[in-house]
């Protein structure tokens, strides 16, 4: 078996150590352009356009992270070649963490009383209940799962959308499409605090415009820890400016790195971190490829296959 790791930055020769040491009887080389020594498998992130010519033998293709839309929009991406995706490999609990951050900053009026000392005032707000931040969870996977049961033990109301309704959570209110066409506009209309979560396809590109994001009460918040493209951006702006939402925790972004001249950059009421909400770790992730790689080697079951009618 040969494995070719293609990145499109430095990490590239960290990740093959990193598979080396969990695969050391296989051959495992970086792929660079002019490379075409065929291998079996691909990891990787972000492939160039040139590198599925330069290796059309491959059996699957195994992402570094849990999206895969950089590997879908490959214009050269054969169409019955596997997608293998990552499962969680730590990124869950540094989600949690990054939303339970923001949630409790804005119950807690962190921001509000850091304005009152930068002004010399002294004065204690009115306190905020857990009971009365009902978070929403666009996006039931893996990752979502982790961040609605986290909330749901911290003693917060805990509403979710997912496209079915096989997804079970005992503490967790689920809304779901397939239980009709009111159900999304309900679960927005619950929700206090809105954190998504879903993976970018078509289904979702766009999805929370300004007219979407209405429907939230009056005074909700925002955290987007997913993709960029799933908000549109001027009418998330909109409404913060009009005071129909009164925050926004954002990590993601259409373009990255976010151009200086963007609103987001000096907005007051927007939390901004350069996509660093869930960074795959390297060992754990490494030790998960290179398990479903032995398995998928040996025509056994794995899980984390793209469906690709659904792009997760």
């Amino acid at each position: 078996m040969r494995i070719v790791v293609v990145y499109g930055n430095h990490k590239a020769q960290a990740w093959r150590d990193a598979l080396a040491a969990q695969l050391r009887e296989v051959e495992i080389d970086v792929w660079q352009p002019g490379f075409t020594e065929p291998a079996d498998f691909a990891v990787g992130w972000t492939p160039p356009p040139r590198f599925f010519i330069d290796q059309p033998k491959l059996r699957a293709f195994f992402s570094t992270g849990a999206g895969v839309e950089h590997v879908l929009n490959n214009p050269n991406l054969p169409a019955d070649l596997p997608i293998v995706r990552i499962e969680d490999a730590g990124m869950g609990e540094q989600m949690v963490d990054y939303c339970r951050f923001e949630v409790l900053r804005w119950m807690q009026r962190r921001d509000e009383y850091a304005a009152q000392r930068a002004a010399g005032v002294w004065k204690q707000l009115d306190e905020s209940y857990r009971e009365d931040w009902p978070v929403g969870i666009f996006g039931l996977g893996v990752l979502g799962r982790q961040v609605a049961n986290a909330f749901a033990a911290d003693g917060f109301p805990v509403n979710a959308f997912s496209r079915s309704n096989t997804a079970s959570e005992p503490k967790v209110r689920l809304f779901s499409e397939a239980n009709g066409a009111d159900q999304f506009e309900a679960f927005m209309q619950a929700t206090r605090v809105l954190m998504i979560l879903a993976p970018l396809t078509p289904a979702t590109q766009d999805k929370f415009d300004r007219k979407t994001l209405r429907l939230l009460p009056r005074g909700a918040y925002v955290i987007n820890v997913a993709r960029g493209g799933l908000i549109v951006d001027e009418g998330l702006l909109e409404l913060l400016d009009n005071g129909h939402l009164n925050g926004a925790a954002l990590d993601v972004f259409r373009q990255e790195p976010l151009p200086a001249q963007h609103r987001y950059w000096t907005h007051p009421k927007v939390h901004m971190t350069p996509h660093t909400a869930a960074v795959t770790p390297m060992v754990p992730a490494a030790k998960q490829i290179a398990e479903k790689l032995r398995r998928y080697a040996a025509d056994q079951p794995i899980t984390g296959i793209v469906d690709r009618s659904r792009g997760y």
